[in-house]
């Protein structure tokens, strides 16, 4: 990403879900999860986009 903003906030965004489905996430490197933790995480990441999405539409 060359926005600096936009990489902060996804970095953000990916951290609060890794907390909400208890995954702790390093700053920087993270090869060392497991990819049931990486795939809990990324699909956090979905439903809360989906979620928002739908929000919007209301």
């Amino acid at each position: 990403m060359r926005v600096p903003e936009a990489k902060q906030a996804m970095e953000k965004f990916k951290m609060e879900a890794a907390n909400e489905v208890g995954v702790t996430l390093k700053q920087g490197y993270n090869g060392d999860l497991t990819s049931r933790q990486a795939g809990s995480v990324g699909g956090q990441m979905v439903k809360k986009m989906v979620e928002a999405y739908e929000n919007s539409m209301k």
